[in-house]
């Protein structure tokens, strides 16, 4: 399952500070909480880490950030928390077209 989210800092000191979170049972991050909450394991940052999409922080982001957690949401594949996430008529198009592990919208 994936957890989506943003950050501005590097990927090794973003997971750094969630994996001490997680080793500690600090529920400072979303991401360590949700881990914590389902008795999901913690990997190598290699292993569960991977950027989506690049860009400068701001709106875009914050659209992208929002569509990745829909689309893993349709799909019943995501760890965020899914009353964040509201259906909207775009992404639902885009869903249509997007043949990344075979989604349709429905």
């Amino acid at each position: 399952m994936k957890y989506v989210g943003q950050t501005g800092s590097s990927f090794r000191i973003r997971f750094r500070e969630r994996f001490r979170d997680f080793k500690y049972g600090n529920r400072k991050s979303k991401f360590a909480t949700r881990l914590l909450d389902n008795r999901h394991a913690i990997d190598k940052m290699e292993n569960i880490m991977e950027a989506t999409y690049v860009t400068n922080k701001g709106k875009l982001m914050d659209t992208l950030e929002r569509f990745y957690i829909y689309r893993e949401t349709k799909i019943n594949n995501q760890i965020n928390d899914k009353l964040t996430i509201k259906p909207t008529i775009v992404f639902q198009t885009v869903l249509q077209k997007d043949s990344h592990r075979g989604l349709t919208a429905t």
